[in-house]
């Protein structure tokens, strides 16, 4: 197998986990952020529905999913390019 294969997998697998896994991620930083600024709201109004000031509710399961996948092929692309350096050397 050619060192160039091994690199272009880890690039691949790089892309791939950047498309897979950023836009989840920002989605669950979005919402969270708006949550805040709700709770913020509300508290300034004296209806803050809890009492740490805002809640906290999480990823989805498919925002987890998609971050898991895209940290898997995270993995897949280092290990692709540990395989390219050492085919190449």
């Amino acid at each position: 197998m050619s060192a160039w294969i091994w690199l272009l997998a880890a690039a691949a697998a790089g892309v791939a986990a950047y498309l897979v896994g950023w836009p989840a991620w920002q989605q669950y930083r979005l919402r969270d952020r708006v949550d805040a600024n709700t709770e913020r709201y509300l508290g300034w109004r004296g209806r803050s529905r809890t009492a740490a000031g805002r809640p906290s509710e999480g990823m989805t399961g498919e925002e987890r999913r998609r971050v898991y996948v895209g940290v898997a092929l995270g993995v897949v692309a280092i290990f692709c390019l540990v395989g390219f350096f050492t085919y190449a050397g």
